[in-house]
Formats: C-alpha cells, structure tokens, sequence
C-alpha cells in the first residue's frame, strides 16, 4: 500500500496503519487526528464532518462499525491517491508541534488478568506451597473494575501514592508511600458501539463492537496492593493511575495479527467458546530508562480480547462507548519477556542490574518507563501500536 507523502515503504505508520488519536495544532483546540508517518492528519478539515472537530473520540466510535470501516477507505484513499495531494497536504502537522491529549472519554474501565504465565508467576511468589493458578482460573477470565478518572494519557507524570503498609513483622499497618511501585505492560480494547443492559456480547460480535487497541500501563503499588486485596481485590494500590498511548490502531488495521490463542485444557464454557482466530500476535517492549528490559509477547495469552468482552457482559452488564478494559500483565515463560518488574526481580528479591551499574526491585522516584509495540502489518511489515510512557515523581 502506497502514498504520496515521503515515507519508507516500512514506516510503522503508514497506511495500512493509521491509527487515531487527539491533538491541538498550534495556537488550535484539540481534534481527532490520524497518524500518517511523523505527521497527524486533520479529519475534520479534510473530511469536513465535524465529528473530528471533538476533543475525544467518542461520538465517532459511537457511529459502529460500518461508519469505522466507511471513514477508513477515505482517509486511505485521500493519502494514497496523488489527486488529492493539494487538498489534503496543507491539514498534515508535524507530530513536534502538536499536543496529544487523551484520545478518548473513559466510560469505565476494567483490568483482567489473563496471561497464564503472569498468573502462574505471582501465583509462585505469593502462595509459595501451593498451586500456582487459583481454581477458578483457567474456566474464566478474573478481572476487576477500576477507577476510569485516573486514566491518563502517555507522558503524564505519575507521583507516588501513599496509603497502608503492613510489613510482615509487624503487628499493625503504617502509613507511608508505597516502597513496592510497578508496571504492568499490558494491552487495552476499546469499545465503539456499546451493548444494552441485560444483553451479553457473545464472542463473535467482538469486531463489531470493539474500535481498536491500545498500550497499557496499570502502575501498582504492590505493598499497598498485598495489604488491601483480601478479600475484595485491588484498590488503593491500583487506581492511583492507569497510562494509555496517545494513539488507538483500529481492528481494521490488524488483518494480518490476528492468531489462534493457546490450547485450553479445560474447554471453556459454551459463552466463552472461540469464534476464529481471535489471539492477536503482538510484540512489546518494556524500557527503563531507555534501557530494554522485557519483550513481552502477547501471542501467548491464554484468555482473548473477545473472550474478555463475552465475560465482562454475560451476567448482563452493559457496556458504552468509551469503555476500555485491558489485558492484565502481558508476560512470556522466561525472564526477558515478563512484564512486570514483580516477576523481573522475583518481588525485589533478585534486584534487576542495568548498564549504568545501578540495580531495581522496583522504581524509585524518578524512573521513566516506557512501554513500545508492534504488529504485523501486509507484505512482512510492522505496524506501530505507539508507546505508553510516565515519569514517576515523589509522593505529594
């Protein structure tokens, strides 16, 4: 697939990409825009439909399907046809000189947790003695809801929260900022077209109500976490923040991603049953400090993005468009591909050594992390998932 614009036949963002995103073009008000390459494209002056004159995604995703698919062959065929040069050109920006917000109103927001390998490692480190996977695991995808208002977008600094801390020698909780601050390298669906109280989403209408994908980072305070999560689950120690990239890759873009997911043993119930290859062959990438310290891959997961929604609804939860719910921690077998730095220092056991000669267990003040991703695109290519990125700054 070509263009016009002068970019390599591999860029990451080219046409058979374009993901959406927000942004404010110098001296403007934020848009939608689509990324083409280092530039964003201005929908709502080159398609004059004043949907992308919004600051947020929503009333597009809103439109379904057939309206995602519509606009996509447009925006290809005006960065892809040389007669819609001139017109489309003069609304091109370059990415330095824009400012990227949020791409989307958070509706609600649920976090699962469905890579075996990251369950079965915390499963190890935390209930040493006994069966890594909880019973209930591999029949259903375990998830909880999060806090939608503490959704922020990449680059955001992220102050270290406080709360409770029981040290295991100790009698009684403390107070103080987590000592215990990780990441969790995950990857986010979003919902378009959302579904009706009282009506589950089977596993087959997932492209037809998912938008697209995004980066994931759902930071944790992992002492906060392990004092409050009995007998309710996460809380304090997750919902301080949630990073997202800036940019959505539409389902439409990843027709050469999408895989078979691994074997399942037991066979999950009828609502959960695959429709089609529905795993999504993914590559990450977890740096520190621009340092690479994980390649987590999303291949393996043994739970779906469409598994997930069918889950999430079949109780008859509805859902709205700007839902987003994310993976849960994207981990691999071995070291190198965990994505968490829990799994990476063995819960700060074996404390991780990087090139500048310093060590982590887990962040200090300070600490940039960066979560990057790929997938395959047409004709051997990768396409660009962006990158989730934030600075983590002392407690208040």
């Amino acid at each position: 697939m070509t263009t016009w614009l002068d970019l390599a036949s591999d860029d990451p963002f080219g046409v058979a990409n374009l993901p959406y995103g927000v942004f404010a073009p110098p001296g403007g008000q934020p848009r939608v825009g689509v990324r083409i390459g280092g530039r964003v494209l201005d929908l709502a002056a080159v398609l004059r439909d004043s949907v992308f004159a919004a600051p947020s995604l929503n009333a597009f995703m809103a439109r379904g399907r057939s309206e995602w698919t519509r606009v996509r062959a447009l925006i290809t065929e005006s960065l892809s046809d040389e007669r819609h040069r001139d017109a489309v050109e003069p609304h091109l920006h370059r990415l330095d000189e824009v400012r990227l917000s949020l791409p989307f109103e958070v509706a609600d927001y649920v976090d699962f947790y469905a890579s075996e390998h990251h369950a079965t490692n915390l499963g190890r480190l935390l209930r040493p003695g006994t069966a890594p996977l909880t019973a209930n695991w591999k029949h259903l995808p375990i998830g909880y809801h999060g806090r939608s208002g503490t959704v922020v977008v990449s680059g955001t600094p992220v102050r270290r929260p406080s709360g409770q801390i029981k040290d295991p020698d100790l009698d009684a909780p403390g107070f103080g900022p987590t000592r215990r601050l990780d990441i969790e390298a995950e990857v986010g669906f979003v919902v378009g077209a959302g579904s009706a109280l009282g009506r589950p989403v089977t596993t087959a209408e997932f492209a037809h109500r998912v938008f697209g994908v995004c980066l994931v980072n759902d930071w944790s305070a992992r002492d906060l976490q392990a004092w409050e999560y009995v007998p309710l689950g996460p809380f304090l120690g997750k919902s301080f923040a949630t990073s997202v990239s800036p940019w959505i890759v539409p389902l439409d873009a990843l027709g050469e991603a999408w895989t078979a997911p691994p074997a399942r043993d037991p066979a999950p119930l009828p609502y959960l049953a695959d429709a089609g290859e529905q795993g999504l062959d993914l590559a990450l990438e977890v740096r520190l400090n621009d340092e690479r310290v994980s390649a987590p891959p999303f291949a393996g997961m043994y739970w779906t993005g469409a598994q997930m929604l069918a889950h999430l609804t079949v109780n008859g939860a509805s859902t709205r468009t700007g839902d987003l719910y994310a993976s849960g921690t994207v981990s691999g077998p071995v070291p190198g591909e965990y994505g968490s730095f829990m799994e990476m220092t063995e819960a700060g056991r074996k404390p991780l050594p990087l090139a500048d000669g310093t060590s982590r267990g887990f962040l200090l003040d300070g600490d940039e992390v960066t979560i990057s991703g790929t997938a395959p695109g047409p004709g051997g290519i990768r396409l660009g998932l962006g990158e989730v990125s934030g600075r983590v700054l002392p407690p208040g």
